[in-house]
């Protein structure tokens, strides 16, 4: 078995990660490139990051030793409804050398993998956007938001970062003198935390310096937010509590209440130590005191271990987990 190796990719919008694992747990190359998210930068785009990962992880590596593969992306199901991207994603792997048969999963699934070898359970993810899963026998089951940033992703770093500039539009219509939080928003979009004598200018300059940028850059706000709630800052608490809860809404969408399965902490969000990453397991422990909670890893290990659970020779793949994906710090 420590001569069959298994390919892993976890590909996102800002960077593609590849890992070559043997089925003993030995880590026999690793591969980054840049965003492969085909929704986002297209497949022929996302087909070039993919080779380009998957080249730096094969480099010491017989690509015959391969057996198996899982990409994880968003945008999965897309991806397999479009002839011209799976060809392009057929191409990078053939490129790479490799002739054995791969998969292309969720990314959802496949951070739910890198926090647990349970085959049912919850994931929550929480980055720019926000998104809930219900996981049954290692298959996506139910899906809670992920709607985007226009119709959904309550509690996400858009969320976090729309809700406080409103917070600081709300005060200037008020006639009010932004708090510490407003202050560092002024002066991150406007470069000072001054208010013109007629505050109405402010409103003004804020809305058209967030109006001409593209909306998902709010989420840029997010690390504001998180930074003034750890200094206690009045506004970012509630901010932080309330998009907690929402998150935790999701859940509860597609998660029965005193439910056991172990849930999963994805996103950069929440498995950072942040305030809100603390939040939302105090409302999930509060919601689900039975269920374990788990943090996201390594997505690229994960990846490689979904792809080895279908071979011959893996017959407990649950003890397999623990060799090829790593725990979380």
């Amino acid at each position: 078995m420590s001569d069959t190796v298994v390919v892993g990719l976890d590909v996102g919008g800002t960077s593609t990660r590849a890992a070559a694992l043997t089925l003993a747990g030995e880590r026999l190359g690793t591969g980054r490139a840049g965003g492969g998210n085909p929704t986002s930068h297209g497949a022929e785009r996302a087909a070039e990051e993919i080779a380009a990962a998957l080249r730096d992880a094969l480099a010491d590596v017989d690509p015959a030793r391969v057996r198996a593969g899982v990409i994880g992306l968003a945008g999965a199901g897309r991806l397999h409804a479009d002839p011209a991207g799976r060809a392009a994603f057929d191409r990078a792997w053939r490129e790479a050398g490799l002739r054995c048969p791969y998969a292309v999963h969720g990314d959802a699934l496949v951070a739910y993998a890198s926090g647990t070898a349970s085959p049912d359970g919850t994931v929550l993810i929480a980055g720019t956007g926000a998104i809930a899963a219900g996981i049954r026998d290692l298959r996506l089951d139910r899906v809670a938001d992920g709607h985007g940033w226009l119709l959904g992703d309550a509690g996400s770093g858009f969320w976090l970062g729309r809700e406080a500039v409103r917070r600081v539009l709300a005060d200037l219509d008020r006639g009010r003198e932004p708090g510490t939080l407003g202050a560092r928003l002024l002066t991150e979009l406007l470069g000072s935390d001054r208010v013109a004598a007629r505050p109405r200018d402010t409103v003004d300059a804020l809305i058209q310096a967030v109006t001409r940028r593209p909306p998902v850059e709010l989420a840029r706000l997010a690390p504001l937010v998180v930074s003034a709630a750890v200094d206690a800052e009045p506004v970012a608490l509630g901010l932080i509590e309330e998009a907690a809860g929402h998150l935790a809404d999701s859940v509860a969408r597609i998660r029965p209440a005193g439910t056991v399965e172990p849930v999963v902490l994805g996103g950069g969000l929440l498995t950072a130590d942040t305030p809100l990453a603390a939040a939302v397991r105090a409302e999930a422990a509060r919601r689900w005191p039975d269920a374990p909670l788990r943090v996201a890893g390594d997505g690229a290990a994960a990846a490689a271990w979904l792809a080895a659970r279908d071979l011959p020779e893996v017959t407990d793949p649950a003890a397999l987990h623990p060799l090829l994906v790593p725990p979380a710090p």
